[in-house]
């Protein structure tokens, strides 16, 4: 097992509330293997990656209780020197958003050299060699050219494939792709995540994909995890969630997305009403405002998660 996280939950303090953006989730990944992070903006998939590299701000972020053990060793436990070798060498982290995490100041060739000198202690023309097999690996046409730019004479796609090459650069055991392929067409969608799911098979690189695509979990991961408001609502191998999801949420999402074997006549079902307010849950199960399926004790009580099939855990109350 490369990652196990156990009880982790982050909050934050805003305004003297309490903001519980991740709320005691557990869960492992293996050497290779690929694991799919989906739910609503606002769930905690961006915050719960961010903590395993403790990249929360603090304050008004903190991580208040779990462990994240990675290599046989807690992240949390490590001084501020150790998890710096840690971060962009052994797990590196592809951003959402590739304008705010550019520096504006440096040249592309310069950030992409950057982990390579820091952590494999190459010399910058080594790196710079490198740099520019990186650029062409993540299809930049020019890239011996390309690599003397800056962020802004980049497209969005452009940079975005720049933060690709940077989290490829030290062939990290773990690799975290935060929305990856967001301001991207779809050809070139399809070939960097073959190259990332490619780098799983050959170097037994472990992958974390966060999306709000459900297609692209269904061809390249092998497990999935549904968050909702902080929690884990379900957990399953993706074969087994898309052939038979077990949570009113898990469902209501893959009915809201569109299929190439339905009706054309058959219209999308939304689901209904907001996600809801982290520092203002309601009582019990936080998606029973918006479930068709809702009982009255899911409006005082907080389902856990349980076996329902082999590797497959749901928190509904429904499978009690």
């Amino acid at each position: 097992m490369l990652l196990e996280v156990r009880n982790l939950s982050t909050h934050f303090e805003t305004d003297g509330r309490i903001v519980k953006a991740v709320d005691d989730i557990s869960y492992c990944l293996d050497t290779g293997e690929t694991l799919g992070v989906v739910g609503e903006s606002g769930c905690g998939k961006t915050v719960s990656a961010l903590s395993l590299l403790r990249l929360i701000k603090d304050p008004p972020g903190r991580i208040v209780q779990g462990e994240i053990m990675f290599e046989g060793k807690d992240l949390l436990a490590l001084s501020e020197e150790e998890i710096r070798a840690v971060r962009g060498n052994r797990i590196a982290m592809i951003f959402q958003e590739p304008m705010t995490s550019l520096n504006p100041v440096h040249t592309i060739g310069f950030q992409v050299m950057e982990p390579l000198m820091i952590h494999k202690g190459l010399s910058r023309s080594d790196a710079m060699r490198e740099c520019i097999e990186l650029l062409k690996t993540v299809q930049i046409p020019d890239a011996d050219i390309r690599a003397r730019a800056y962020p802004h004479q980049f497209s969005g796609g452009m940079r975005q494939r720049v933060m690709i090459a940077m989290g490829l650069a030290c062939a990290p055991r773990l690799i975290i792709a935060d929305e990856p392929t967001t301001a991207l067409d779809v050809t070139i969608q399809a070939e960097l995540l073959e190259l990332m799911k490619r780098l799983t098979v050959v170097k037994g690189t472990a992958l974390i994909i966060i999306t709000h695509n459900l297609g692209v979990v269904a061809r390249y991961a092998d497990k999935v995890m549904v968050m909702y408001a902080g929690r884990i609502v379900e957990k399953a191998d993706t074969r087994d969630l898309f052939r038979a999801p077990g949570h009113p949420y898990t469902r209501a999402l893959l009915e809201s997305v569109p299929r190439l074997d339905q009706d054309l006549k058959v219209k999308l079902r939304p689901i209904e009403g907001q996600p809801p307010d982290l520092a203002m849950l309601p009582s019990g199960c936080a998606f029973h405002p918006r479930c068709p399926q809702c009982m009255d004790r899911c409006r005082h009580e907080a389902p856990a998660l349980k076996n329902v099939a082999e590797r497959h855990e749901v928190a509904c109350w429904i499978h009690d």
